[in-house]
């Protein structure tokens, strides 16, 4: 007999079909899936990877604490170009002003430039008494210089550091002594003897050319590394000498050759932001600075060697790189940075001298993005004043300081007067 399947129990009649049955979890409508944004790898050798690790970094460096950003700043140690500021290249003052994205307006700013016009008892909240007293301290200061001289002769090519080193010190210790009753400002300040200010930048790019980087877009670094004679650092920060709009239609240089034609040489080594204070020092901010010319800086000689036009130049090409690099440093210790640009001007000045002549400078920095990423269209340009150079007094004869000039003692009070 054959055997009976039981097709019945396990299909019933009364079964409904699959197909007319409504189930429960369609009725809900259904989701697409979320996938993670596909990104480019951060280890390949693309651009896009290139570009994923550059926005990576800056992402670390905008949230990293100050003193962070600056060791993140400078962690990637490449050949740079070192700018000497004190330079006799010849027209170094233009690229410079390439290199830091800087104009130059001859002249004072307004507030330094009514002064010169004025009699000297005009300086603003200085008295006549007062004026004297300083004229008189301007007059010991020369006279103990020039004794000095007659004491003992200066080794060769050391004149600068033993005889007109210690008459700046002199006259600048005096005049920040006698006007601190004047400038509330000096009376907090910190003064600097033979600091160390350093700065690290990268401006334009270049194609590497051989090795196993070649064919790569670089961005080209400098590195400054400077030596003052002396600075005035303040808790406070100097008022700007113009609004950020109005460097907008400055003129700046525009060098097409690469800085080895200068000559500017690379090296590799640490690179430093340092403005002759650690970072908790609340005088965080710069005042004044003071510097020498070298020994083989002789006006008579240039002009012999018919490079008369060169004197200034010199003068010029210091004043903007030191000051750019100190202010580009105090602009890093309050957090901006390439990805992140200022929002209020940075002020300093600067006094260059060889003991008869001076020269004035003041620098106002509007910017700090000045890589190629973040110099497309910035308008923005560091800007500098600065005088020619104007002699103090003529000559020292019997025991008198012969022709001292009213108008450069005038010029050293009101930068020393100048407060927010």
């Amino acid at each position: 007999m054959a055997a009976r399947t039981r097709l019945p129990l396990l299909f019933p009649r009364n079964l409904f079909p699959f197909r007319s049955q409504k189930l429960v979890h369609t009725e809900v409508s259904v989701k697409e899936p979320a996938y993670p944004p596909i990104v480019p790898s951060l280890t390949a050798k693309s651009k896009s990877a290139r570009r994923r690790q550059i926005e990576e970094r800056v992402k670390k460096i905008c949230a990293s604490s100050v003193e962070d950003k600056l060791s993140l700043i400078t962690r990637i140690q490449r050949e740079k170009f070192v700018v000497y500021p004190q330079t006799f290249a010849r027209n170094a003052d233009r690229w410079y002003q390439h290199f830091t994205k800087t104009a130059y307006i001859p002249g004072l700013p307004e507030k330094f430039t009514p002064g010169l016009e004025k009699p000297a008892a005009a300086v603003p909240g200085i008295d006549d008494d007062a004026f004297a007293d300083i004229r008189s301290l301007v007059t010991r200061v020369i006279l103990q210089e020039h004794w000095q001289i007659r004491k003992r002769k200066p080794f060769m090519y050391r004149h600068q550091e033993q005889v007109v080193g210690p008459f700046l010190r002199s006259l600048m210790s005096g005049l920040t002594y006698s006007l601190a009753k004047y400038n509330p400002l000096l009376q907090l300040s910190s003064l600097d003897l033979s600091p160390q200010v350093n700065f690290y930048w990268r401006r334009g790019q270049r194609i590497i050319p051989k090795g196993h980087r070649r064919r790569r877009l670089e961005p080209t670094r400098f590195q400054i590394d400077d030596r003052p004679h002396s600075q005035i650092r303040v808790t406070q920060q100097l008022p700007q000498f113009m609004p950020l709009e109005a460097s907008y239609a400055a003129e700046v240089p525009e060098i097409t050759l690469p800085p080895n034609v200068m000559p500017l040489f690379r090296r590799q080594y640490d690179n430093n932001i340092f403005t002759g204070a650690k970072l908790p020092d609340p005088a965080c901010y710069g005042h004044t600075q003071f510097h020498l010319v070298p020994d083989r800086y002789h006006r008579d000689r240039m002009a012999r060697q018919q490079q008369a036009d060169q004197v200034e130049v010199f003068l010029r090409a210091n004043a903007l790189a030191s000051l750019f690099a100190w202010t580009g440093a105090q602009a890093m210790y309050q957090g901006f940075w390439n990805y992140e640009d200022v929002t209020r001007p940075f002020v300093s000045q600067a006094v260059i001298t060889d003991g008869h002549f001076f020269s004035f400078f003041c620098y106002q920095l509007n910017t700090v993005a000045l890589s190629v990423e973040t110099d497309a269209g910035n308008p923005r340009k560091n800007l500098l004043w600065g005088t020619e150079s104007l002699r103090l007094y003529e000559s020292v004869q019997d025991g008198e300081v012969v022709g001292l000039n009213d108008g450069v003692v005038k010029l050293l009070v009101q930068f020393f007067m100048n407060q927010p």
